[in-house]
């Protein structure tokens, strides 16, 4: 009997998820033409104006290095103009301060665009992020543009910008027309459902109405040839899994702790509370001596003196 072949691939014509980080680099820096046309055209419709020219940056192994399963990486890239970009996917919202992250990076970015020598003559830099999950809870905007301003809007030198872009409020938007999609609108389809055979129809007539999306599908599609790309693609996806499980669980056992102990704590006020109204009481009916009354009461002598002081204190007012 022949031996089948392990395969990681779930079908024939599954498709790599765009939202997995690794798999979003690699769309954008492949050493060909094409990918350079998908580049040029999700910054355009990230920045709301044409972009004619970009160059990648060193930044990181290739896409394709199995090491980087644990990784995330950004596409860093340099406009004609002298701006500088880093781009990145966060498929699933972490528990940590993002906005300060954002900044950090930002800083990073124009840090190194500031060259020495130059006074400061620094030209602008982005930190575009595509978020799987809302910034804000309460906020659906489909992008966010963040810019240093004093408590009067008045702009510092827009040197530093950062980005936040919602697939959550981009991907509600399914079944609109194509023709009435803005082109930021169509990269937050493709990116949400260009996996979903459901809606493969859909993203197939997004993809026919835009170059850099036809361009990023047929990259998508030959990646998802290599079954080795499902192989990463389901090893940095469990342990993002495993992860968040382990957070989960250890939450979930913090909370179990602290409700216990809680509960203790009530507890032994409850019981301290009844034991002070007892011994109130009986001092107040002035029968027993301060030493049975700590017996009975379970409190020390010196609780019920200070007690017994109180209630005098109180008759004497």
């Amino acid at each position: 009997m022949q031996e089948l072949k392990k395969t990681w691939k779930p079908h024939p014509t599954a498709i790599l998820n765009p939202r997995l980080d690794i798999n979003f680099k690699a769309i954008f820096t492949q050493d060909t033409e094409g990918s350079k046309i998908a580049l040029k055209s999700f910054l355009s419709a990230t920045l709301g104006r044409k972009v004619t020219e970009v160059q990648l940056d060193p930044n990181e192994p290739p896409a394709e290095t199995q090491s980087d399963m644990q990784m995330s990486f950004d596409v860093n890239v340099t406009f004609e103009d002298g701006e500088k970009a880093s781009i990145e996917m966060q498929g699933r919202e972490q528990d940590y301060d993002y906005a300060a992250r954002s900044e950090v990076e930002a800083a990073r970015l124009l840090n190194n665009a500031a060259k020495k020598g130059c006074e400061w003559n620094v030209e602008k830099v982005y930190q575009i992020s595509v978020l799987n999950f809302h910034y804000k809870r309460g906020d659906k905007s489909e992008m966010s543009w963040y810019i240093m301003k004093d408590a009067n809007g008045c702009e510092l030198s827009s040197r530093l910008n950062v980005i936040y872009i919602d697939l959550l409020t981009i991907k509600a938007l399914v079944g609109t027309p194509v023709e009435k999609l803005t082109p930021l609108q169509k990269w937050g389809m493709y990116f949400s459902y260009a996996d979903d055979e459901k809606k493969a129809d859909y993203i197939g007539q997004i993809a026919n109405s835009e170059r850099g999306i036809m361009e990023a599908t047929t990259i998508i599609k030959r990646m998802s040839e290599e079954d080795a790309a499902f192989f990463r693609e389901f090893s940095r996806d469990k342990a993002m899994r495993d992860y968040n499980a382990g957070m989960s669980a250890a939450a979930k056992k913090g909370l179990e702790q602290g409700m216990q102990q809680g509960l203790k704590q009530g507890l032994q006020q409850g019981l301290r509370q009844k034991a002070v109204e007892t011994a109130t009481n009986l001092l107040k009916m002035n029968i027993l001596s301060p030493e049975q009354i700590a017996q009975a009461a379970g409190l020390t002598l010196e609780e019920v003196l200070e007690l017994q002081k109180g209630i005098g204190a109180g008759a004497t007012a």
